[in-house]
C-alpha cells in the first residue's frame, strides 16, 4: 500500500491517494477541493483511479470531488446512502455555515454542482483496490452517512472526521449525535489492533492504541456538559 496525503483547503483537510504497487490501482479518499497537484500525481505514477471514495458528505470533503471526476471520469464516486442528501446540497453548506454569497470565491467555496453518485456503501461490504481490500463500517455520530475504510491486512484506518489524535469530530452541525459517535468509535475503531494506524480527515496520523489510552473523549477523563476535565 501506497498512501499519499495532500493537506487542502481553508480547513486544512487531508486528501489521500491509496494505491496498491502491485497492480497500481487506487482510490481518491475525500478530496477536498479542485487539486492540480492530486491530478498530475495519479497521472504521473500511471495510477488507474478506481473510485473517489468519500467518507462523508461535509463541503472540506467532497469538494474537489467534480473536479477529479472530470479529470478521470470512470472512477466510481461512493458515498453511504445517509449521506447523499448532504452531498447533493455541497453549493448550499456554505450558505449553512453563515457564510455570505459575495464571500464564496474569495474562500474557494463557489463550488460546482457535484456529480451523480455511482453507487451507495453498505456497511459490512469489502471494496477490493487491486489486492487491498478496505472494510467499510458505517460510523454515525460526526454525520449520519459516515463511514470508515480499514485495511485489515496492511493495519490502517482512514477514519474522516470520526476521531483525530487527542479529540474526536464535532457533532453540533445537522445530524451531529455525540453519544452515537461515541458508540461508533468505540464499535468500529477502537475494536482494532491497537498498532493500527489511523489516518484521520484532518491533522496527523496516529494509532488505535494511542487514542484508547491518551485521548481524553475515550478513555473518560472527559465528559461532555461537566467543563473540560472530569
Amino acid at each position: 500500500m501506497r498512501i499519499a496525503t495532500f493537506t487542502q483547503t481553508p480547513f486544512q483537510q487531508n486528501t489521500r491517494i491509496v494505491s496498491c504497487e502491485k497492480t497500481n490501482t487506487a482510490i481518491c479518499i475525500d478530496p477536498g477541493e479542485r487539486s492540480e497537484v492530486v491530478e498530475s500525481y495519479i497521472r504521473s505514477n500511471d495510477l488507474n483511479l478506481l473510485a473517489i471514495a468519500l467518507t462523508h458528505g461535509h463541503l472540506d470533503h467532497v469538494g474537489g470531488t467534480s473536479a477529479l471526476h472530470s479529470a478521470f471520469p470512470d472512477a466510481e464516486i461512493i458515498i453511504h446512502p445517509d449521506d447523499e442528501e448532504l452531498y447533493y446540497s455541497l453549493q448550499k453548506q456554505p450558505l449553512f455555515m453563515g457564510i455570505m454569497p459575495e464571500q464564496l470565491a474569495m474562500l474557494g467555496l463557489d463550488y460546482d454542482e457535484p456529480p451523480e453518485i455511482t453507487r451507495s456503501w453498505e456497511d459490512g461490504e469489502v471494496f477490493a483496490v487491486g489486492e487491498l481490500r478496505f472494510s467499510v463500517r458505517h460510523c454515525p455520530g460526526h454525520t449520519r452517512g459516515h463511514v470508515v475504510l480499514a485495511e485489515l491486512a496492511q493495519k490502517v484506518v482512514f477514519v474522516g472526521d470520526c476521531l483525530f489524535e487527542n479529540s474526536i469530530g464535532r457533532t453540533d452541525l445537522p445530524g451531529g449525535d455525540h453519544e452515537q459517535l461515541l458508540d461508533s468509535i468505540r464499535r468500529n475503531i477502537l475494536s482494532l489492533d491497537e498498532d493500527v494506524e489511523v489516518h484521520s480527515g484532518h491533522g496527523p496520523v496516529t494509532t488505535v492504541g494511542r487514542e484508547r489510552t491518551r485521548n481524553p473523549f475515550l478513555n473518560g477523563l472527559y465528559e461532555i456538559g461537566r467543563g473540560r476535565y472530569v
